[in-house]
């Protein structure tokens, strides 16, 4: 669907711009060598404990995703909800985690837990850190320098 100027309203766009990003999690993850886990968990959890899934985080927002990705030791998936519209990416180990973390578009924020991260604007992001706790980070456009902000 197109506007009168031929152009893809922004509505449209913003889910497809939110799975590429799910995406670039994936290609992160698969380059990724090694376990790498160094003991953490998902949402903080006791040694031992499962990481938690896309599915369990999505639940604790109101959500039932529609998977994106799933493999390689990573799985995503987009929500939306009242609060707006976000892809939910989990981990299988910290190594993964950490390749998409240095990999993470410039200017975009993304909440992010032990082995899970959030993707979305500023707003839902405050909003669903209430719910789900993990800090908020964003790569620095000017230097490319990953920072946590809030």
């Amino acid at each position: 669907m197109l506007t009168p100027g031929g152009r893809v309203p922004p509505h449209i766009t913003a889910p497809r711009r939110l799975a590429a990003l799910a995406l670039l999690a994936g290609l992160a993850a698969a380059c990724s060598a090694g376990d790498g886990s160094g003991g953490y968990l998902a949402a903080g959890g006791p040694a031992g404990a499962a990481a938690l899934t896309v599915e369990q985080l999505s639940a604790r927002v109101g959500c039932d995703p529609r998977l994106q990705a799933d493999g390689a030791g990573v799985r995503s998936g987009h929500c939306t909800t009242p609060d707006g519209d976000f892809v939910v990416t989990t981990f299988a180990t910290r190594a993964g985690k950490d390749a998409w973390m240095g990999a993470a578009p410039a200017g975009i924020p993304h909440l992010a837990g032990d082995l899970w991260t959030v993707l979305s604007s500023r707003k839902v992001l405050d909003l669903l850190s209430e719910r789900l706790g993990g800090e908020l980070h964003m790569t620095d456009p000017g230097s490319g320098e990953m920072r946590v902000v809030g």
